[in-house]
């Protein structure tokens, strides 16, 4: 191999990955093309290292929505279009402060619901499906709620139809917005516990459940702690804008 160049396994090593993963990031565009030497084995320079670097920096969980835009990200630098790459990673940051507004202003209003401000004051006790049309949410979804223990409605006791109150309104309308937010059924109970017991302080800390020692946390438990995973993700964010700058100057000095 010649000096400076690097194999498929110099790759998968530096970065702690198998080898069938750098092979795979050949396979899906996310490296430039690789050069082969005299012996046909790939013959790897810096560049693909630090663009294999950026792929993996880019696509590791957890990841705000969906992935395609990601993809897209990587494999443009690897074509080494990085105004595509920037503008695609400014906008990826711009999700995610997004996001992290929406979650605070979430807390916001259970917050002062918790303090006694309703947000719903309709007069009217309505039925489920009346419920559901009001809150722009299904029938499904306020069953789950109260099959899950968020929300508790009364029964009319001549049919033994719900009826929800002002009271049962309000509560619904609050864990609407959380759940939109990116807060986990499981954080949101874990706060309205806390406000049941007579603390409506810290409404915010109440959210963020603990971490788990698991390496591997699944999909739909990141919003357990959503707060610290959208910290986590705009700082890798702001990382992969630094990373496409490096690959800029890499590609200005060669």
């Amino acid at each position: 191999m010649a000096s400076g160049l690097l194999r498929t396994s110099d790759i998968a090593q530096t970065l702690g990955v198998h080898v069938n993963t750098v092979r795979n990031y050949e396979k899906w565009g996310y490296l430039p093309e690789i050069p082969r030497g005299e012996n046909g084995y790939r013959a790897f320079t810096a560049v693909h290292l630090e663009q294999a670097r950026l792929a993996c920096l880019v696509l590791q969980w957890p990841y705000l929505g969906g992935r395609a835009p990601l993809v897209q990200l990587v494999q443009s630098a690897s074509r080494h279009d990085f105004d595509k790459a920037l503008e695609l990673a400014r906008a990826y940051l711009a999700r995610i402060h997004t996001a992290r507004a929406n979650a605070e202003v979430a807390v916001e209003f259970a917050e002062r619901w918790a303090a006694g401000h309703l947000t719903d004051t309709s007069p009217q006790k309505m039925t489920i499906s009346q419920a559901a049309q009001h809150l722009n949410v299904t029938v499904e979804m306020l069953r789950n709620w109260e099959r899950n223990g968020l929300i508790e409605i009364p029964r009319d006791p001549a049919n033994r139809y719900r009826q929800y109150s002002t009271a049962e309104l309000a509560r619904a309308r609050i864990i609407h917005q959380l759940i939109q937010s990116g807060f986990s059924l499981m954080a949101i109970s874990r706060m309205l516990q806390q406000v049941a017991a007579g603390n409506t302080n810290n409404l915010r800390d109440a959210l963020e459940l603990p971490r788990t020692e698991s390496a591997n946390e699944a999909i739909d438990i990141m919003g357990d702690h959503w707060f610290s995973s959208l910290q986590e993700i705009e700082q890798r964010a702001q990382a992969i804008i630094e990373h496409i700058a490096h690959l800029i100057e890499m590609a200005h000095s060669s």
